[in-house]
């Protein structure tokens, strides 16, 4: 499971990241956006990893288990539904796998009924592999 992105360097030598995962991670983020459309608040918790840690408005949470993260995770959704989101779609914007651990920046839109932007965010993301799927450990949301 080692795999690293890297599309080489660009005109100024600098490294430049390739946006693409392999297949089991894009599956946990396919499983993910397809929480956040379905307003499914316990698909949205078995992606992540516990202990947890989201950094948000500056400030890190850590959620010790699934209880702790669904009431954030109702909020969220509560949020979402009252502005009129109904899909949510994201662009991998930078990543690298390495052993048990990867990381991620998607780019996220929010798009309501009419396939309008509502919300767009980027997010980096931590991943563990805890044995048998991949798993959010961390998400540091963009200000």
């Amino acid at each position: 499971m080692t795999q690293e992105n890297g599309a080489g360097r660009d005109d100024d030598g600098l490294p430049v990241a390739e946006a693409e995962l392999e297949p089991a991670v894009l599956d946990l983020f396919e499983d993910y956006r397809a929480g956040f459309d379905d307003f499914d608040a316990d698909a949205l918790a078995d992606c992540f990893a516990y202990p947890n840690v989201i950094w948000q408005f500056g400030k890190g949470n850590v959620f010790a288990d699934d209880e702790e993260l669904l009431e954030n995770i109702e909020k969220l959704l509560a949020a979402l539904d009252k502005e009129g989101v109904v899909a949510s779609d994201y662009e991998v914007l930078a990543s690298y796998v390495g052993g048990d651990t990867a990381v991620a920046t998607l780019s996220w839109t929010q798009s309501d009924k009419l396939g309008e932007p509502v919300i767009e965010f980027t997010c980096h993301y931590h991943l563990l592999y805890d044995g048998d799927t991949w798993r959010i450990a961390m998400i540091v949301n963009e200000p």
